[in-house]
Protein backbone atom coordinates (compact mmCIF):
# COMPACT_ATOMS: atom_id res chain seq x y z
CA UNK A 1 0.00 0.00 0.00
CA UNK A 2 1.31 3.37 -0.89
CA UNK A 3 0.82 6.14 1.35
CA UNK A 4 0.78 9.75 -0.64
CA UNK A 5 0.82 12.71 1.71
CA UNK A 6 -1.09 15.92 0.64
CA UNK A 7 -1.86 16.49 -3.08
CA UNK A 8 1.80 17.98 -4.49
CA UNK A 9 2.28 14.12 -3.51
CA UNK A 10 0.24 12.43 -6.47
CA UNK A 11 1.74 11.26 -9.45
CA UNK A 12 0.18 9.92 -12.75
CA UNK A 13 0.00 6.53 -10.97
CA UNK A 14 -1.94 7.38 -8.80
CA UNK A 15 -4.89 8.93 -10.87
CA UNK A 16 -7.55 7.52 -12.22
CA UNK A 17 -8.69 5.17 -9.34
CA UNK A 18 -12.29 4.27 -7.21
CA UNK A 19 -11.84 6.26 -4.05
CA UNK A 20 -13.91 6.85 -0.61
CA UNK A 21 -13.70 9.36 1.73
CA UNK A 22 -13.80 9.35 5.35
CA UNK A 23 -11.99 9.04 9.02
CA UNK A 24 -11.61 5.20 9.21
CA UNK A 25 -11.49 5.36 12.53
CA UNK A 26 -11.22 1.98 13.98
CA UNK A 27 -11.02 0.16 10.61
CA UNK A 28 -14.26 -1.36 11.98
CA UNK A 29 -16.58 -3.69 10.25
CA UNK A 30 -19.09 -1.18 8.88
CA UNK A 31 -15.51 0.32 7.23
CA UNK A 32 -14.33 -2.83 6.52
CA UNK A 33 -17.55 -3.44 4.72
CA UNK A 34 -17.11 -0.42 2.42
CA UNK A 35 -13.57 -1.34 1.86
CA UNK A 36 -15.24 -4.70 0.62
CA UNK A 37 -16.84 -2.50 -1.96
CA UNK A 38 -14.04 -0.81 -3.03
CA UNK A 39 -11.93 -3.77 -3.90
CA UNK A 40 -14.52 -5.19 -6.27
CA UNK A 41 -15.23 -2.29 -7.89
CA UNK A 42 -11.79 -1.29 -8.25
CA UNK A 43 -10.91 -4.49 -9.53
CA UNK A 44 -14.23 -4.74 -12.14
CA UNK A 45 -12.48 -1.35 -13.44
CA UNK A 46 -8.82 -2.28 -13.06
CA UNK A 47 -7.50 0.57 -11.78
CA UNK A 48 -5.99 1.23 -7.97
CA UNK A 49 -8.74 1.28 -4.99
CA UNK A 50 -7.87 4.67 -2.75
CA UNK A 51 -8.99 5.82 0.96
CA UNK A 52 -8.53 9.85 1.28
CA UNK A 53 -8.29 10.15 5.21
CA UNK A 54 -7.78 13.44 7.03
CA UNK A 55 -4.65 14.44 9.73
CA UNK A 56 -5.96 15.80 12.04
CA UNK A 57 -9.77 14.55 11.68
CA UNK A 58 -12.14 17.39 11.29
CA UNK A 59 -13.88 17.38 14.53
CA UNK A 60 -10.59 17.66 15.95
CA UNK A 61 -9.00 20.50 14.07
CA UNK A 62 -12.82 22.83 14.59
CA UNK A 63 -13.11 21.71 18.33
CA UNK A 64 -9.82 19.82 19.58
CA UNK A 65 -10.91 19.97 23.42
CA UNK A 66 -14.34 17.48 22.40
CA UNK A 67 -13.06 15.71 20.02
CA UNK A 68 -14.15 12.16 20.59
CA UNK A 69 -11.23 9.94 21.60
CA UNK A 70 -9.40 7.77 18.43
CA UNK A 71 -10.10 4.41 18.92
CA UNK A 72 -6.29 4.64 16.09
CA UNK A 73 -3.88 6.87 15.67
CA UNK A 74 -2.09 6.92 11.90
CA UNK A 75 0.07 4.38 12.03
CA UNK A 76 -2.38 2.32 12.96
CA UNK A 77 -5.20 3.23 11.14
CA UNK A 78 -2.65 2.97 7.77
CA UNK A 79 -1.59 -0.92 8.62
CA UNK A 80 -5.23 -1.79 8.89
CA UNK A 81 -6.02 -0.13 6.05
CA UNK A 82 -3.48 -2.17 4.10
CA UNK A 83 -4.29 -5.39 5.56
CA UNK A 84 -7.54 -4.39 4.01
CA UNK A 85 -6.13 -4.51 1.06
CA UNK A 86 -6.35 -1.01 0.20
CA UNK A 87 -3.63 0.31 -2.93
CA UNK A 88 -3.20 3.56 -2.21
CA UNK A 89 -4.37 6.43 0.91
CA UNK A 90 -4.01 9.67 0.42
CA UNK A 91 -3.93 11.97 3.34
CA UNK A 92 -4.52 15.76 3.86
CA UNK A 93 -3.73 17.80 6.08
CA UNK A 94 -6.65 19.10 7.76
CA UNK A 95 -5.92 23.48 8.06
CA UNK A 96 -7.37 26.69 7.41
CA UNK A 97 -6.70 25.77 3.88
CA UNK A 98 -8.21 22.92 3.40
CA UNK A 99 -11.31 24.38 5.93
CA UNK A 100 -12.29 26.90 3.55
CA UNK A 101 -12.57 25.02 0.58
CA UNK A 102 -15.94 25.14 -1.26
CA UNK A 103 -17.64 21.93 -2.21
CA UNK A 104 -16.61 22.80 -6.24
CA UNK A 105 -13.29 23.12 -5.20
CA UNK A 106 -13.20 20.06 -3.53
CA UNK A 107 -14.48 18.19 -5.95
CA UNK A 108 -12.30 20.00 -8.73
CA UNK A 109 -8.78 20.23 -7.17
CA UNK A 110 -9.01 16.54 -5.22
CA UNK A 111 -11.32 14.27 -7.16
CA UNK A 112 -10.83 15.44 -10.39
CA UNK A 113 -7.55 17.46 -11.06
CA UNK A 114 -5.78 15.33 -8.16
CA UNK A 115 -7.00 11.49 -7.89
CA UNK A 116 -9.25 11.51 -11.83
CA UNK A 117 -11.40 9.02 -9.74
CA UNK A 118 -13.15 7.10 -11.71
CA UNK A 119 -16.10 5.73 -8.94
CA UNK A 120 -16.16 7.13 -5.38
CA UNK A 121 -17.92 5.39 -2.35
CA UNK A 122 -19.12 7.36 0.40
CA UNK A 123 -22.18 7.14 3.11
CA UNK A 124 -25.07 9.02 1.68
CA UNK A 125 -24.95 11.64 5.08
CA UNK A 126 -21.14 12.44 3.68
CA UNK A 127 -21.30 16.13 3.65
CA UNK A 128 -17.73 18.33 2.84
CA UNK A 129 -16.76 21.39 2.13
CA UNK A 130 -16.81 24.55 3.62
CA UNK A 131 -19.77 25.09 5.88
CA UNK A 132 -20.53 21.41 5.09
CA UNK A 133 -22.63 22.95 1.83
CA UNK A 134 -21.30 19.92 -0.07
CA UNK A 135 -23.60 16.55 -0.16
CA UNK A 136 -24.30 13.31 -1.70
CA UNK A 137 -27.11 14.84 -3.99
CA UNK A 138 -23.87 17.72 -5.06
CA UNK A 139 -21.39 14.63 -5.61
CA UNK A 140 -23.91 12.55 -7.96
CA UNK A 141 -24.58 15.88 -10.03
CA UNK A 142 -20.38 16.33 -9.85
CA UNK A 143 -20.14 13.22 -10.95
CA UNK A 144 -22.20 13.54 -14.34
CA UNK A 145 -20.55 16.61 -15.44
CA UNK A 146 -17.03 14.97 -14.33
CA UNK A 147 -17.46 11.86 -15.56
CA UNK A 148 -17.18 9.53 -12.08
CA UNK A 149 -20.07 7.60 -10.36
CA UNK A 150 -20.83 7.66 -7.06
CA UNK A 151 -22.65 4.93 -5.20
CA UNK A 152 -23.71 5.20 -1.11
CA UNK A 153 -21.52 2.77 0.81
CA UNK A 154 -22.92 0.28 2.83
CA UNK A 155 -23.99 0.66 6.47
CA UNK A 156 -23.27 -2.24 8.69
CA UNK A 157 -25.96 -3.52 11.48
CA UNK A 158 -24.99 -6.25 13.99
CA UNK A 159 -28.67 -6.62 15.37
CA UNK A 160 -30.38 -3.70 15.71
CA UNK A 161 -27.26 -1.82 16.03
CA UNK A 162 -25.45 0.06 13.45
CA UNK A 163 -21.64 -0.10 13.26
CA UNK A 164 -19.57 2.89 13.55
CA UNK A 165 -16.94 4.51 15.30
CA UNK A 166 -19.49 5.87 18.01
CA UNK A 167 -20.41 2.51 18.96
CA UNK A 168 -16.90 1.16 19.31
CA UNK A 169 -16.21 3.83 21.68
CA UNK A 170 -19.56 3.36 23.94
CA UNK A 171 -18.47 -0.14 23.98
CA UNK A 172 -15.06 0.40 25.60
CA UNK A 173 -15.98 2.94 27.69
CA UNK A 174 -18.50 0.44 29.35
CA UNK A 175 -15.83 -1.76 29.41
CA UNK A 176 -17.73 -4.36 27.14
CA UNK A 177 -14.63 -5.84 25.64
CA UNK A 178 -16.79 -8.22 24.01
CA UNK A 179 -19.14 -5.85 22.10
CA UNK A 180 -16.25 -3.88 21.04
CA UNK A 181 -14.37 -6.45 19.52
CA UNK A 182 -18.10 -7.71 17.57
CA UNK A 183 -17.82 -4.42 16.33
CA UNK A 184 -14.40 -4.13 15.24
CA UNK A 185 -13.79 -8.08 13.96
CA UNK A 186 -10.99 -8.37 16.14
CA UNK A 187 -9.94 -7.48 20.14
CA UNK A 188 -9.07 -3.85 20.44
CA UNK A 189 -5.36 -2.29 20.73
CA UNK A 190 -3.47 0.06 21.17
CA UNK A 191 0.00 0.45 19.80
CA UNK A 192 3.42 2.43 20.87
CA UNK A 193 6.66 3.32 22.08
CA UNK A 194 8.10 2.09 25.55
CA UNK A 195 9.78 5.37 26.96
CA UNK A 196 11.00 6.48 30.15
CA UNK A 197 8.37 7.06 33.02
CA UNK A 198 8.64 8.04 36.55
CA UNK A 199 9.85 4.71 37.62
CA UNK A 200 7.30 4.36 40.25
CA UNK A 201 6.50 0.72 39.37
CA UNK A 202 9.87 -0.52 39.76
CA UNK A 203 9.37 1.13 43.66
CA UNK A 204 6.05 -0.95 43.98
CA UNK A 205 7.79 -4.03 43.32
CA UNK A 206 6.02 -4.38 40.14
CA UNK A 207 7.75 -2.34 36.84
CA UNK A 208 5.88 -1.33 33.86
CA UNK A 209 6.59 -0.68 30.40
CA UNK A 210 5.32 2.99 29.79
CA UNK A 211 3.52 2.81 26.46
CA UNK A 212 3.49 6.57 24.24
CA UNK A 213 0.32 6.94 23.75
CA UNK A 214 0.22 10.69 21.67
CA UNK A 215 -3.62 11.20 22.72
CA UNK A 216 -5.54 13.94 24.34
CA UNK A 217 -7.96 11.23 25.48
CA UNK A 218 -8.07 7.37 25.11
CA UNK A 219 -11.40 5.26 24.65
CA UNK A 220 -11.26 2.91 27.70
CA UNK A 221 -9.71 3.21 31.33
CA UNK A 222 -8.64 1.57 33.64
CA UNK A 223 -6.91 -2.09 34.93
CA UNK A 224 -7.27 -4.55 32.23
CA UNK A 225 -5.31 -8.10 32.14
CA UNK A 226 -3.65 -7.49 28.26
CA UNK A 227 -1.05 -9.58 25.77
CA UNK A 228 1.68 -7.87 24.56
CA UNK A 229 3.68 -8.14 21.26
CA UNK A 230 7.61 -6.82 20.62
CA UNK A 231 9.53 -7.76 18.06
CA UNK A 232 6.77 -10.81 17.34
CA UNK A 233 7.18 -12.13 20.82
CA UNK A 234 4.04 -12.64 22.56
CA UNK A 235 3.88 -12.01 26.44
CA UNK A 236 1.16 -11.47 28.61
CA UNK A 237 0.50 -9.07 31.68
CA UNK A 238 -1.68 -6.36 33.10
CA UNK A 239 -2.07 -2.89 32.37
CA UNK A 240 -3.47 0.40 33.92
CA UNK A 241 -4.36 2.94 31.40
CA UNK A 242 -6.00 6.55 32.08
CA UNK A 243 -5.47 9.58 33.80
CA UNK A 244 -3.38 7.46 37.25
CA UNK A 245 -5.48 9.98 39.77
CA UNK A 246 -2.77 8.18 42.46
CA UNK A 247 0.06 9.71 40.92
CA UNK A 248 0.66 13.68 40.48
CA UNK A 249 0.82 13.64 36.45
CA UNK A 250 0.83 15.43 33.41
CA UNK A 251 -3.28 15.28 32.82
CA UNK A 252 -2.85 13.35 29.92
CA UNK A 253 -3.59 9.39 29.45
CA UNK A 254 -0.86 6.73 30.29
CA UNK A 255 -0.50 3.36 29.89
CA UNK A 256 1.82 1.29 31.85
CA UNK A 257 2.19 -2.85 31.47
CA UNK A 258 3.17 -5.21 33.53
CA UNK A 259 4.31 -8.01 31.77
CA UNK A 260 4.32 -11.11 34.03
CA UNK A 261 7.79 -13.55 34.38
CA UNK A 262 9.69 -10.98 32.51
CA UNK A 263 13.09 -9.53 32.35
CA UNK A 264 14.23 -7.14 30.19
CA UNK A 265 14.98 -4.07 28.90
CA UNK A 266 11.97 -2.70 26.91
CA UNK A 267 13.14 0.98 26.05
CA UNK A 268 12.86 2.35 22.78
CA UNK A 269 10.79 -0.36 21.18
CA UNK A 270 7.55 -0.85 19.86
CA UNK A 271 4.97 -2.53 21.60
CA UNK A 272 1.07 -4.13 20.51
CA UNK A 273 -1.29 -3.94 23.46
CA UNK A 274 -4.13 -5.87 23.22
CA UNK A 275 -6.80 -5.62 25.91
CA UNK A 276 -8.35 -8.78 27.10
CA UNK A 277 -10.54 -8.46 30.29
CA UNK A 278 -11.06 -5.65 32.83
CA UNK A 279 -10.52 -6.08 36.15
CA UNK A 280 -11.54 -2.26 37.62
CA UNK A 281 -12.09 0.91 37.32
CA UNK A 282 -9.03 3.50 37.75
CA UNK A 283 -9.16 4.94 41.50
CA UNK A 284 -7.43 7.12 43.70
CA UNK A 285 -5.56 5.63 46.32
CA UNK A 286 -5.20 7.54 50.02
CA UNK A 287 -0.95 6.13 50.21
CA UNK A 288 1.32 4.46 48.28
CA UNK A 289 0.93 1.36 50.91
CA UNK A 290 -2.50 0.97 49.28
CA UNK A 291 -1.65 1.74 45.88
CA UNK A 292 0.69 -1.23 46.18
CA UNK A 293 -1.59 -3.62 47.89
CA UNK A 294 -4.29 -2.72 44.92
CA UNK A 295 -1.04 -3.32 42.30
CA UNK A 296 -0.33 -7.15 43.74
CA UNK A 297 -3.97 -7.44 44.20
CA UNK A 298 -4.52 -6.71 40.20
CA UNK A 299 -1.24 -9.33 39.29
CA UNK A 300 -2.34 -12.35 41.39
CA UNK A 301 -6.16 -11.49 39.31
CA UNK A 302 -3.96 -11.25 36.07
CA UNK A 303 -1.77 -14.15 36.93
CA UNK A 304 -5.42 -16.05 37.73
CA UNK A 305 -6.68 -15.25 34.40
CA UNK A 306 -4.24 -16.36 32.76
CA UNK A 307 -3.65 -19.25 34.35
CA UNK A 308 -6.78 -20.34 32.74
CA UNK A 309 -6.92 -18.41 29.47
CA UNK A 310 -4.75 -19.90 26.31
CA UNK A 311 -2.86 -17.01 24.59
Amino acid sequence: MQLVRDLHNLQPRHRGCVATIGNFDGVHRGHQAILGQLRARAQALGVPSCVVIFEPQPREFFTPAEAPPRLTRLREKLALLAQEGVDQVLCLPFNPRLREHSAEDFVQQILVQGLAVRHLEVGDDFRFGCDRAGDFAFLQQAGQVHGFSVEAATTLTLGHERVSSTAVRQALAAGDLAHAANLLGRDYALCGRVIHGQHLGRQLGAPTANIQLKRRRVALSGVYTVSAEVDGQRLVGVANIGLRPSVQGDGLPHLEVHLLNYQGDLYGRFMRVTFCHKLRDEQRFASLDALRQAIDSDIAAARAYWASTPL
